[in-house]
């Protein structure tokens, strides 16, 4: 629960490197996240070319966190592997909720930039990654050390809570 309940998005980072053992660890994570039917429709692009890094805010406006980033996962659904009743989404939110945590608790600072379904701003993310037509982009993981620190936060709210029935 602490690393769950500690989990923050984390937009500013030092320029110390994220290594590629911490790198496997959090695929490893992503890769466990449930999926619909076990289909594990997601595919990863690791990204940590500055060059690329930096093209990506110039289409996706909240993304600039990027700049100091020190890497950014790009968790992606493979439509020809999903689920038929179109669950790709989930399973490629799961894995991404998993990224996550997992970098919280390797002391690493992280933030979600969600890509699909936005019209304006997927396309753009196939062209520059090159990705094939059946390959969605859903979102965007900016990592590397923290350079600043958040208390949690308490987002528990009873009145969100129906029991039976709304």
């Amino acid at each position: 629960m602490k690393n769950i309940l500690s989990r923050r998005s984390i937009r500013k980072f030092t320029d110390q490197t994220v290594s590629d053992e911490q790198i496997t660890s959090l695929l490893k994570a992503a890769m466990s996240a449930p999926s619909a039917a076990n289909k594990q429709p997601w595919e990863f692009i690791v990204i940590r070319k500055r060059e690329t890094l930096d093209k990506i805010p110039e289409f996706h406006k909240y993304t600039k966190m990027l700049a100091t980033a020190n890497l950014a996962i790009v968790v992606c659904g493979n439509t020809t592997k999903a689920d038929t009743r179109g669950f790709w989404i989930q399973d490629c939110a799961a894995a991404t909720q998993n990224i996550l945590l997992a970098a919280n608790s390797l002391s690493l600072g992280s933030v979600w930039c969600g890509v699909y379904p936005n019209e304006e701003i997927y396309p753009q993310m196939q062209k520059l990654l090159e990705l094939p037509e059946e390959i969605y982009p859903v979102s965007i993981i900016a990592l590397g050390y923290p350079d600043e620190e958040k208390p949690p936060s308490e987002r528990y709210d009873e009145n969100k809570i129906h029991h039976e029935k709304w």
